[in-house]
């Protein structure tokens, strides 16, 4: 079983260390301009850093859900990939938002881009396996 997953779970760890590098950004930034809990404003310069960190965590959950569905359901080494660049990505959008709100945009589509093909990806695998395990239907084998 744990051949099955380990790719995923590798994966998921990665996206749970870079959640706690971007948190942790944010307190760097609350301590260099002064802004303490739980003040949300403050110079563009820490707001655009909160929210990129904000961002990235909104997202998180939806990343996981699919990640897993993709590479349980479809293909564990596709998912693993595809999460690690969407992992990229997130961080590309992280250091670019920072930098300046009009960088962040390239990296954002790129991410949005790679959760909707794991989307795509998890759906497909989902409706193989109700086709072949309720239906009998081999979707597989009809198209060889």
């Amino acid at each position: 079983m744990l051949e099955q997953i380990h790719l995923l779970a590798a994966v998921t760890v990665l996206g749970v260390l870079e959640q706690v590098y971007f948190f942790l950004q944010v307190i760097y930034a609350r301590r260099a301009f002064g802004i303490s809990p739980p003040k949300t404003s403050g110079p563009p310069e820490f707001e655009r850093i909160f929210r990129a960190q904000v961002n990235s965590s909104e997202y998180f959950p939806i990343f996981l859900a699919l990640l897993w569905q993709a590479g349980l359901f479809f293909h564990q080494g596709l998912a693993a990939g595809l999460g690690l660049l969407y992992l990229c990505g997130r961080y590309c959008y992280f250091v670019r938002y920072r930098a300046s709100s009009l960088e962040r945009l390239t990296p954002i589509y790129f991410s949005a881009g790679v959760l909707w093909i794991l989307l795509a990806v998890s759906a497909l695998g989902i409706l193989h396996f109700f086709l072949s395990h309720y239906m009998g239907l081999n979707v597989l084998q009809l198209l060889t």
